[in-house]
């Protein structure tokens, strides 16, 4: 389809893109670029207003800032990175009187996320995709074989219907979308609640000195459990302070142990709250499978962050690109059924989902220890050792190196032992995990597969299933 074709009706206004995404983020905004691109008709359908679009809740941490997808150049976005100095985390455990320097792999800036979200939608716009904002998704319309054939809108009252060859959920964490799916002719991952989500809420404060730690992103635990603290520097006097929780917890609570930490905390003392926001955002695996004819999930809506961080921004990017590159091909074929987009999942499992996945097992045994015994774990763990658990998946804990930990703190020697333990199954679901399906029949035998592992995981670990 090479023009966007319209026709208004009393009852609706019809848009028949080829392609509709749904949600301006960072997976969406890449997406729409990598069909443009191609010279493919998209269109993005965005809830907020045009001055609100892009406006998230987000740490602004942005790791892996060097690897960008080239539909929107790294230089379209640059202008938000407000941080580039950036280059180690700073855990403060209170519990142990201590302060834990760790390095972080890789490339790392502090993003003004407000401007980072206009920056993606130009830039998606400057390459031809078309925003609807205003626009609010209804319902997603499906043929009588399951095959996703548009969606159902309200725009300012009226309503919009949008039919397209290929839909791109990219509307966040538990979109509405795939609650009006019907997905019992695929495999889409429909083992999703709220437990495997967690609420997340920010400030931009500016202070008047300069902080000290500004290449630092600093971490704490909050007061009560299942949650942290974050105060990450865009410049030396604007911070993103901020706190993550499980949404099992009460937010009003938690969101007061961030206010006290912050009026303890003397650098902030005479501080200006610039902006205020919160989110919800997945602690999960990525789904087994994002995909199901004519339609594909992406970033958030697809649990591809990671669930150790909350990290999600990269990958985000190279989620939207592999399903848009799987969406011109299959309308560049005219297959659009499961199989054909199936190659998608593996580019997701291959890039970064596989990892994650594997992180989620140390998510799973923050569950069952107690807080106090985590945070004296922490305490004694080399830096370099627990950068490469949450950052890769993995990390060489041998004999040698748990005796030490254990040497340096035996009054957490059970939650030690359970560590080296959890690692050793961590680095099985990694390994099966590389060996994800290439076609969607095989899916049920590998998900036997990992759902064996996982009753390993919460043997080793003594958490309750989280799946």
């Amino acid at each position: 389809m090479s023009t966007q074709e319209q026709s208004t009706t009393a009852a609706s206004e019809t848009h028949s893109p080829d392609v509709v995404v749904v949600g301006a983020g960072t997976a969406g905004c890449y997406a729409a670029a990598t069909v443009a691109r191609e010279g493919y008709d998209v269109v993005v359908l965005e809830r907020k207003t045009e001055d609100e679009a892009g406006h998230i809740a987000c740490g602004d941490a942005l790791k892996g800032a060097d690897a960008f997808p080239e539909s929107i150049p790294k230089s379209q976005i640059e202008p938000a990175f407000t941080n580039t100095g950036v280059d180690h985390g700073r855990f403060e455990i209170p519990q142990e009187d201590t302060v834990l320097e760790i390095p972080i792999p890789g490339e790392l800036a502090v993003i003004d996320r407000w401007e980072y979200g206009r920056l993606i939608i130009e830039g998606a716009a400057d390459a031809g995709a078309d925003f609807h904002y205003d626009t609010v998704v209804k319902n997603v319309t499906q043929a009588d074989d399951g095959q996703v054939t548009g969606v159902e809108a309200i725009r300012k009252g009226e309503p919009r219907t949008y039919e397209a060859d290929v839909v791109i959920d990219a509307a966040g964490s538990l979109s509405v979308l795939q609650d009006h799916v019907d997905f019992s002719t695929s495999t889409f991952d429909t083992n999703v609640n709220y437990s495997h989500f967690c609420s997340a809420y920010r400030e931009i404060v500016r202070v008047d000195d300069p902080v000290e730690w500004d290449d630092a992103l600093v971490f704490k635990p909050t007061e009560r459990a299942a949650g942290y603290l974050w105060y990450f520097p865009r410049t030396d006097t604007e911070i993103n302070a901020g706190l993550g929780f499980q949404m099992t917890e009460e937010p009003m609570k938690l969101v007061d142990d961030l206010k006290r930490d912050l009026e303890n905390r003397s650098e902030f003392r005479g501080a200006e709250v610039e902006d205020k926001l919160g989110a919800a955002l997945p602690t999960r695996r990525p789904y087994d499978s994002a995909v199901h004819p004519g339609y594909m999930a992406v970033g958030d809506a697809a649990g591809h962050v990671n669930p150790t961080t909350g990290g999600g921004i990269a990958g985000a990017a190279y989620a939207g690109k592999y399903a848009a590159e799987a969406a011109v091909e299959g309308l560049e074929t005219g297959d659009l059924s499961e199989k054909a987009l199936w190659e998608y999942n593996e580019r997701v499992m291959d890039h970064f989902g596989a990892r994650y996945a594997a992180l989620d097992v140390y998510n799973i045994l923050s569950t069952a220890v107690d807080v106090d015994d985590l945070m004296g774990l922490l305490a004694a763990m080399p830096g370099e050792k627990l950068a490469e658990a949450l950052y890769s998946g993995s990390t060489s804990i041998g004999p040698k190196l748990a005796a030490e930990s254990l040497y340096k703190s035996r009054e957490h020697w059970d939650t030690i032992w359970n560590l080296f333990r959890t690692k050793r199954r961590a680095d099985d679901l990694l390994e099966l995990y590389e060996e994800y399906p290439h076609h969607p029949a095989a899916l049920e035998h590998w998900q036997q597969r990992r759902d064996d592992l996982m009753e390993s995981v919460y043997e080793t670990t003594g958490a309750d299933p989280k799946y």
